[in-house]
């Protein structure tokens, strides 16, 4: 049966098998940008995602627990033993989703910016006068969005918001999780980015997805503080009054908004010189973090 194995679920860059009484989670190295998957492959972005998240998902255990069980293909079925899956692949705890997206803000940019500049607020949070683009929050802010299908975008709620959305699937138990939420994401955004400037990055923002276990406890699951989930940008040579480099897909989006790129999204194709430099920033990234070379 080893060659039967079928992802029962596919995102746009990720595949999920299931294994009975957990699950494996392949990154692929397909790339997405603006919600379109590319038709380029980007080799090795699928194991910096993976081997990052486990980084990440080692350091914060005193915080939570997290649902990794193993990134050793030897200890996965048999199917899994082979070199495409070889690094890139997680054998993980199944959980009940909590329907929430949970996004931290650390510094003001991208779809924050942009609120900032209407009307002072971020996801409806006030937030102080005179801020200017990519500038540091006094205090990281809890900005919930529900989860959209595929190919719909994520709708971004208030903290009131997310507690209904919870309740309704929880009944009674909504303020609790809602809470428990807001104060994991905080609590693991400031250990990991107080981290991350250590090594000379800034985490910008980023997004968690919790579960619960068997016994209802609060699980993190999901990827976690990957680029592919956050906004990591250089310490060296930041200052806010503008947009920043990043250790991202910004080249590949870069590209795709640019005079040069004249194709229709679903025929976009990245230039090589492109994608080597989109990975190259995925794996600096990942050796200035973990002080490895992958």
């Amino acid at each position: 049966m080893a060659n039967e194995m079928k992802p029962f679920k596919e995102g746009k860059v990720r595949e999920i098998y299931d294994n009975g009484d957990s699950l494996i989670m392949v990154a692929t190295d397909r790339i997405s940008c603006f919600d379109v998957i590319l038709k380029n492959i980007i080799h090795k972005k699928g194991t910096v995602l993976t081997q990052m998240s486990k980084f990440w998902f080692d350091m914060t255990e005193d915080i939570l627990p997290n649902h990794m069980i193993s990134t050793d293909v030897k200890e996965m079925p048999e199917f899994f033993q082979k070199p495409e899956f070889d690094g890139n692949s997680m054998m993980v705890k199944k959980l009940t989703m909590l329907p929430v997206e949970c996004i931290v803000r650390g510094y003001i940019t991208g779809s924050g910016w942009a609120s900032y500049q209407k009307n002072g607020t971020v996801c409806g949070i006030k937030l102080p006068e005179g801020l200017i683009e990519s500038d540091k929050l006094p205090e990281p802010i809890y900005t919930p969005s529900t989860k959209a299908e595929i190919g719909d975008h994520d709708e971004n709620i208030s903290f009131e918001q997310s507690i209904d959305v919870l309740e309704k699937e929880f009944p009674g138990k909504g303020k609790e999780y809602a809470e428990k939420l807001r104060d994991y994401t905080i609590a693991l955004y400031k250990k990991c980015a107080d981290y991350a400037l250590t090594k000379g990055i800034i985490i910008a923002d980023t997004k968690f997805e919790f579960g619960l276990d068997e016994n209802g406890n609060i699980v993190l699951g999901d990827e976690m503080l990957t680029p592919d989930s956050s906004r990591f940008w250089p310490a060296d040579g930041y200052e806010a009054g503008h947009g920043q480099p990043s250790f991202d897909k910004q080249f590949a989006r870069d590209w795709l908004k640019s005079d040069e790129n004249k194709e229709e999204p679903e025929n976009w194709f990245l230039p090589q010189e492109i994608v080597d430099k989109t990975i190259d920033k995925y794996l600096q990234a990942y050796k200035m973090l973990t002080g490895k070379d992958l």
